[in-house]
């Protein structure tokens, strides 16, 4: 396996650096960088919890329905053009954030953050991984990914120690520069490198056309049964993921765990789910993502499961851990489904859809669970609860995808 990657790194190295890179800087519009920010927002600008809340939720919500629209673009302009966009975008969002000064700022601040930094770029990278390979589409799609982990594991350090070393808004200024002058470069340079697709050279040496490979649109994925009995469960990770962090006070409380305990579980998290985004990589390169879409769920189950019903500080890192795995196997399993499936022309216009339902799924999530915690429910109930979803998700997805069509 290490040898597989260590090939594809090889012969394909600027592209799998520009995807890596991409969905990295990406992580300045996600919620566990801009969570480090939210305090000092509040205190600044007088706000409660439920208004800086409210306005997270509605930025969160607005990037949602927009990316269905401005995620195709991605397969009407010239990728660098569009990455460009994106970052320059990234960048106005970073200097509204440095010169906050009313209610509306702080929500095109977070929106543009959220669009440009949680939306765009992660999208861009993702669909280049899914157009430029074909054979090695489940590693390239685990790579690139990794910024997210790598982000987790360095960035919320880099805003503890810009924050203190500038205060909160003068470290957005910081970023703000980065982007132009570290990542544009960079991004370019890369791609001018990047030489022929594996998928045109796949193409090439086969000597297969066009038509052979499935050319499915938006229109064909929503009038398609089984995109709807898979969507659940395609929507279960970052559902779940995002309800029990945003929620984890109450199901700590009820549990018996510190918040410590908890921080530390975090850290197990991150490295199976680096782990697990590597293996999964290889085995749907190996199998399909269509012959593993049927195993996605089980972790999330089993990790809700386990949480719900054990008790002890221990459990923590159980859960933790087969959440990590389950977490590891979405991205390369998700990113290379709809290709597979549904072939790379309108692939931008397919990944668009997903990301706008994704991003809508994550918003509801927290809204949710707080209902059921108004409620009555416990933690071990809400757990027990998103397990149960991940379950009848795993049940129905059986009955969608059943043959891996040939590689786009």
């Amino acid at each position: 396996m290490l040898n597989a990657y260590l090939s594809v790194i090889r012969h394909y190295w600027p592209m799998l650096s520009f995807g890596l890179l991409t969905v990295f800087f990406g992580n300045f519009g996600q919620s566990f960088f801009i969570s480090w920010y939210g305090a000092s927002i509040q205190q600044q600008m007088g706000l409660s919890a439920a208004a800086y809340g409210s306005a997270y939720a509605s930025a969160t919500l607005a990037s949602g329905l927009l990316i269905f629209f401005a995620g195709s673009l991605i397969d009407k302009l010239p990728l660098r053009l569009f990455v460009t966009l994106a970052a320059l975008g990234l960048t106005v969002a970073a200097l509204l954030m440095w010169q906050i000064e009313s209610y509306l700022s702080l929500l095109a601040a977070l929106f543009l953050l959220r669009f440009c930094g949680q939306g765009l770029l992660p999208h861009a990278a993702m669909t280049t991984m899914a157009r430029y390979f074909s054979d090695n589409r489940g590693k390239a799609s685990s790579i690139a990914s990794n910024g997210v982990p790598i982000g987790e594991m360095l960035l919320p350090t880099l805003a503890v120690a810009l924050i203190a070393w500038l205060g909160w808004q003068s470290s957005w200024l910081v970023i703000a520069l980065v982007i132009p002058v570290v990542y544009l470069p960079l991004a370019h340079t890369l791609l001018s490198n990047a030489g022929v697709s594996e998928t045109d050279a796949r193409n090439h040496n086969s000597k297969a056309k066009v038509s052979a490979s499935p050319d499915g649109s938006r229109r064909t994925v929503l009038s398609d049964y089984r995109f709807w009995l898979a969507l659940p469960l395609v929507l279960a990770p970052p559902f779940i993921v995002t309800g029990l962090f945003i929620q984890q006070g109450t199901i700590l409380l009820d549990k018996g765990w510190s918040s410590n305990l908890f921080a530390t579980a975090f850290v197990v998290y991150g490295a199976i789910h680096w782990a697990s985004s590597f293996v999964s990589g290889a085995l749907v390169d190996r199998y399909s993502a269509v012959g593993l879409l049927r195993f996605l769920g089980i972790p999330f189950a089993l990790a809700m499961g386990l949480g719900a019903i054990l008790e002890g500080s221990w459990v923590a890192f159980l859960m933790m851990a087969i959440l990590g795995i389950g977490i590891g196997m979405m991205g390369p399993i998700s990113n290379s489904l709809w290709a597979e499936v549904y072939g790379v022309r309108h692939i931008g216009a397919i990944r668009a859809l997903l990301t706008s339902i994704m991003i809508v799924s994550t918003s509801a999530s927290p809204f949710l669970l707080g209902l059921a915690i108004d409620a009555g429910l416990s933690g071990s109930q809400l757990l027990l609860s998103m397990g149960s979803y991940a379950f009848v998700a795993t049940l129905l997805a059986l009955f969608s995808y059943r043959k891996t069509a040939p590689n786009a």
